[in-house]
């Protein structure tokens, strides 16, 4: 018995040896698999990159994101502190490991699996190998990625000194505030050059790379505090300070010595909101980090447009705004391509602000009757609802399907039954919501997605207004969503993904066209007819003051509403002698050509100050005035009716 327990013990640890041997093996071959794959060293890309450029849609430099952001030190000018202070945070063994760090490894597995804090295993070289050739992005660190760079770092620590892979380092991380490498870092926050620092101060750059963004000391001195002090800490603990050193150094306020940020802007501000959404473009769409990855950026900008389009924003040569805190943000879509040529976010925005809100693309203000065309009509005719732009609905007495909640029309009036094309002219709210009826929320919804525009839950009243009950983020319009949802009416129901980038050309030299995501959102018949409505909208509607002479163009004004609360505390808010006119938190209009789409959006960023009198044609006049100008750089077409589309008198019928 005893013995057949003995070789039933030794068979369990032989499987159990074998098990182990097998699973090293694999990891092992897995190991190599991947690694056989990793990138090869360069000493180019482990060198800090060459500045990324921006270029406009001629290949005219836009802005170099690199001009004084970055500036090297040489191994020589390290002081010891600063390597002490860098390795005692990030990689204390630093000096004794060969690339990769078994004991790192072990001791930060142990770490994580008694504390809710995280700890890294990698080294610092496997840090530097990361920065200067894969993402840094916490979802692409797959064990593929861990692999490679792994073996990268051992090789690397093979055909490179300590002194070396160090100063790589120093020169190419993070610092925030657009600062790359610790020596700009140090010049920019301190006016000193490295060797010139205390203690203290360079114990907080040596802490700030692993989130340069939260250890900011002008934004988060607290947070900067407390990761300095950790590092100071740190190299109390490995012996590279005295107590006395590290205690007088904590005791140092964050403060110290730090100088006041710089107002200097390297990015016009003209710019600046285009600037802002190139880069989150490339970001998005490549992981790259555009300020490390020494990138030349092209775009579809129209930079005369641009400056044109902020001169009506910012003088009062165009336009009259009524006072410096009066709100615009436009964005400007090129039909045939899906291009966005032009955007600004705002006027009279800060100069000192580098990439700041960009309105043109916030979902936080409402639409209103702008949203009609999309959300109402065009799917009608797309489903066989309406076949006519004579079809007959009535404009009398409604309520909202399922409540007991009447729709008012802007006059509160009734007009009786009257054609579709005079209730989208006369912008008549009580036709909208009908018809939003007849389509039905779902398919609406379906409809309005294929152009970019999406609701957790679209509700009746969205016939007529963007609100998307407060749930942010996705959801709602903008003024670029709507310049591109109409665009697609004037490019025969096409719709293209708005875009900022057409080619990335890499340190390399790899180009890399950004191919426009694009798909038919509607019938050619549709998108005529619907046209065909929005140029009478000119003429006989509510944009009036919108005629550019001879300028074949369409589009639809949109008036957002106060509620009986808030129209109280807005009345209280008016700056003047009341007119008796509409008080609106937003008004907007867009409108296009067969050649460009432009939504804009008006009004305070403090909602409850109102939109009224004179005020609530102030984004029909910026629209005419930049159309007006973009016009005279092209010819004026006419849209061609499509097969399926037949004029019978004034009124159009949708054949197929």
């Amino acid at each position: 018995m005893n013995l057949r327990v003995i070789r039933v013990v030794k068979w369990c640890l032989i499987s159990v040896f074998m098990l182990i041997i097998i699973c090293f093996a694999a990891g092992v071959g897995l190991f190599v698999y991947y690694a056989k794959d990793a990138p090869k060293l360069e000493e180019s890309k482990l060198q800090s990159k060459p500045s990324s450029v921006i270029y406009d849609k001629d290949g005219q430099v836009l802005v170099d994101l690199g001009i004084e952001k970055r500036e090297l030190t040489d191994t020589k000018d390290i002081p010891l502190e600063l390597v002490d202070a860098v390795t005692s945070i990030e990689d204390h063994r630093f000096f004794q490991h060969r690339g990769v760090d078994p004991i790192r490894i072990i001791s930060s597995v142990i770490h994580n699996t008694q504390n809710d804090s995280m700890q890294g295993g990698s080294t610092l070289t496997q840090q530097l190998i990361k920065l200067s050739f894969f993402s840094t992005k916490a979802k692409d660190a797959t064990i593929k990625r861990k692999a490679q760079e792994a073996w990268m770092a051992v090789n690397l620590e093979r055909q490179n000194t300590k002194e070396e892979i160090i100063t790589y380092y120093i020169n190419k991380t993070y610092l925030g505030n657009g600062y790359y490498g610790m020596l700009t870092a140090a010049k920019s926050y301190f006016g000193k050059d490295l060797k010139s620092l205390d203690l203290a101060q360079i114990a907080l750059l040596a802490g700030m790379p692993q989130a340069p963004n939260s250890y900011d000391p002008y934004a988060h001195p607290e947070a900067a505090k407390e990761r300095r002090d950790m590092v100071l800490r740190a190299m109390y603990r490995y012996k590279k300070i005295s107590k006395k050193q590290m205690d007088q150094a904590i005791a140092e306020p964050i403060t110290e010595g730090l100088q006041a940020p710089s107002t200097s802007k390297s990015i016009p501000s003209y710019l600046d909101n285009y600037i802002k959404q190139v880069i989150l473009e490339v970001e998005d769409k490549t992981g790259l980090d555009v300020n490390k990855a020494g990138l030349k950026i092209y775009t579809p900008l129209n930079n005369a447009a641009q400056q044109r389009l902020w001169d009506i924003f910012n003088t009062d040569q165009y336009v009259n705004f009524p006072d410096d805190l009066f709100q615009v943000a436009s964005t400007i879509v090129d039909v045939n391509s899906g291009a966005v040529i032009a955007q600004l976010g705002g006027r009279k925005q800060p100069t000192d602000v580098t990439f700041g809100l960009n309105q043109a693309v916030e979902i936080n203000r409402d639409w209103g009757s702008t949203m009609k065309p999309p959300t109402d009509y065009a799917p009608a005719f797309e489903y066989g609802v309406y076949k006519s732009t004579g079809d007959i609905i009535g404009d009398t007495w409604y309520l909202y399907p399922g409540t007991n909640i009447p729709v008012y029309d802007w006059d509160k009036q009734y007009q009786g039954n009257i054609t579709v094309r005079k209730a989208v002219w006369g912008s008549r709210n009580i036709p909208a919501v009908k018809t939003l009826a007849s389509v039905g929320l779902d398919k609406s919804q379906a409809f309005l997605e294929t152009l970019g525009i999406k609701y957790p839950n679209m509700q009746y009243s969205n016939a007529i207004s963007s609100n998307n009950n407060g749930e942010g983020g996705k959801f709602g319009a903008s003024s670029e969503k709507m310049a591109a949802a109409y665009a697609a009416f004037s490019a025969s129901g096409i719709y293209t993904t708005p875009y900022y980038v057409t080619k990335i050309v890499d340190a390399e030299g790899k180009e890399t066209t950004m191919k426009p995501e694009r798909k038919r959102a509607m019938k050619a018949s549709t998108a005529y007819v619907m046209t065909d409505i929005l140029k009478g909208v000119i003429t006989n509607g509510t944009m009036t003051n919108g005629v550019i002479p001879g300028l074949n163009q369409a589009g639809k004004t949109g008036t957002s509403n106060y509620d009986d609360t808030q129209y109280d505390q807005a009345m209280e808010n008016i700056d003047g002698p009341y007119d008796g006119s509409s008080l609106a938190p937003d008004e907007n209009f867009v409108g296009y050509t067969p050649h460009y789409s432009m939504a804009v959006w008006s009004g305070y960023d403090n909602r409850m100050t109102p939109v009224w009198g004179s005020k609530l044609y102030l984004a029909l006049d910026v629209y005419r005035e930049m159309m007006t100008y973009l016009a005279s750089t092209t010819d004026n077409t006419d849209w061609t009716m499509p097969e399926g589309v037949q004029k019978n008198g004034n009124e159009l019928t949708i054949t197929n």
